[in-house]
């Protein structure tokens, strides 16, 4: 059978970042991209240090949440554990990502059965 949509998925990493820009501006050095790519990474990740927001419109939101002290458990033993307050970051997807994206899984899903139909047909004929 076909390899289903969601067993097609890639990760997109750093370096992949950098390709596509180096790829869509040949004006800049591989390296003069890594220096772009660093750049906004370092400055997304100092704004949510200092407890900023960062709003990216049309893409989504990173926040800071703060997770209060808590008391969980050890999954091997059962033992209670005291697990400490700390603060984590957090994506919000914005209303134009999300509906792109769920546009893209649709029609993707469509390609699919298409394909499916057609080797279906192909094999029964």
């Amino acid at each position: 059978g076909s390899v289903g949509v969601f067993e097609q998925r890639r990760r997109m990493t750093k370096r992949d970042l950098i390709e596509q820009i180096v790829e869509l501006f040949p004006a800049y050095s591989r390296r003069d991209a890594e220096v772009i790519v660093n750049a906004v990474f370092d400055s997304m990740t100092e704004a949510l240090c200092n407890g900023e927001r960062i709003e990216i419109r049309g893409f989504g939101s990173f926040v800071v949440k703060d997770r209060r002290a808590r008391e969980g458990r050890n999954p091997k033993t059962g033992e209670v554990v005291a697990v400490a307050a700390k603060r984590i970051p957090f994506f919000k997807v914005g209303k134009e990502l999300k509906q792109r994206v769920d546009q893209e899984v649709e029609a993707a899903a469509i390609h699919e059965r298409a394909i499916s139909d057609i080797t279906r047909d192909a094999s029964s004929a």
